[in-house]
């Protein structure tokens, strides 16, 4: 089966000052050690960026929208409107349909949860890493958020990993 890093809007307006997620620092940190990882065993990348309204840190152009690691030759940006990726995009014809994806980005609750349940919906096997994905506080602190997407997302399907446990090469 192949697989795929898909990395939901992993942009500079969650994981940079002036105001990153809780933890910003950690994630963005396991983020990155991911992204090598898949780029030295030649598993091939996808960049999911969110495109935000005009009043939105994340607004085109902006340098919140912007990515926060550089897209290499033979990588693909798939630019989204919505929470699922794959609504309204080409994200499925980007990811071959056996492809198994290892999910990472922000925020949990929202884009990461819809992608992967639309990847499952898909046949996609899904892989989501602790540690990879987060939030921003708002009713309950935002490790609580994300603990509670992972319990969900693995009722649905999706296998929960820690970092060393990404299966890739």
């Amino acid at each position: 089966m192949h697989q795929i890093l898909l990395l939901i809007d992993v942009q500079r307006n969650m994981l940079l000052p002036p105001e990153p997620v809780p933890g910003a620092g950690e994630v963005s940190s396991v983020i990155t050690k991911l992204l090598e990882r898949a780029r030295a065993g030649g598993v091939p990348v996808v960049f999911v960026r969110n495109n935000g309204g005009e009043a939105d840190p994340d607004f085109p152009g902006t340098p919140g929208w912007e990515l926060v690691h550089d897209v290499l030759p033979g990588e693909r940006v798939v630019d989204k409107h919505a929470p699922d990726a794959f609504l309204h995009t080409d994200l499925a014809s980007v990811l071959p349909s056996a492809a198994s994806l290892v999910v990472a980005g922000m925020q949990s609750e929202w884009c990461v949860r819809e992608t992967s349940l639309a990847a499952l919906g898909r046949g996609h096997a899904v892989t989501l890493v602790r540690g990879a994905h987060a939030t921003y506080d708002g009713d309950e602190a935002a490790a609580v958020v994300s603990r509670r997407v992972e319990e969900e997302l693995a009722a649905a399907g999706v296998t929960i990993v820690d970092p060393d446990g990404v299966p890739m090469p």
